[in-house]
């Protein structure tokens, strides 16, 4: 009868060095080592996520478009401009080469109408039509008639839509100076009441936002 070594038997040609406690350590490498891997993948997925979301949440604040349901003007005439607290534009309050955004004075029917306000001398503007601009004061939709984000960026005293890089100059009624919008922002008529606060003397000139041409 052949004898057969037993599992606790010794063995010169087997060569193995391996004990319990090695390959135990050896297992337990491995397993860190793919748990360190799974560890830095996920860390780089949320890092990702995070990147993403936060440049997300700027471009969203830039991509709002106005929207009303009230189908009547936005301005009329005596429309009083105020900012955002709801505080009435003196016709100090602006130095030339500024800007900025402005709404008509709330009133049953109608939701913010964000609207630009800039402030340059008489001389500076050319093409814009009579009763448009006050004291070097000129109004103009804040929403782009491309897609409809919210101008307001500058580049030199060109007025850039964020999203597409439109630019309108206010200089000659806001008119299209690139990108890819179809046709100026539409202006406001405006003038000084006599307690010196700026006034609407009509609506825009023009449909807000896109289409309309």
């Amino acid at each position: 009868m052949m004898d057969y070594p037993k599992p606790d038997d010794e063995t010169e040609d087997c060569g193995c060095s391996e004990t319990p406690a090695t390959r135990q350590s050896l297992y337990s490498d491995a397993r860190a080592e793919l748990r360190r891997r799974d560890f830095a993948k996920f860390l780089a997925t949320v890092g990702g996520l995070t990147a993403v979301a936060s440049l997300t949440a700027p471009l969203a604040s830039t991509t709002q478009v106005f929207e009303r349901s009230y189908e009547g003007p936005i301005y009329s005439d005596g429309v009083t401009l105020v900012d955002g607290e709801g505080e009435p534009i003196q016709e100090g309050r602006l130095s030339e080469g500024e800007h900025m955004t402005v709404f008509p004075e709330p009133r049953p029917g109608i939701e913010d109408a964000p609207t630009l306000l800039v402030r340059y001398s008489e001389s500076a503007y050319s093409n814009v039509k009579e009763g448009f601009t006050v004291s070097g004061y000129a109004a103009f939709s804040k929403v782009c008639t491309h897609a409809g984000c919210m101008v307001g960026n500058r580049d030199g005293d060109l007025l850039v839509c964020p999203c597409h890089f439109g630019k309108f100059d206010p200089l000659s009624g806001a008119s299209v100076e690139g990108g890819p919008p179809g046709r100026a922002l539409p202006q406001l008529p405006i003038t000084i009441s006599s307690d010196g606060t700026l006034i609407a003397t009509g609506d825009f000139e023009g449909p807000v936002g896109p289409g309309g041409e």
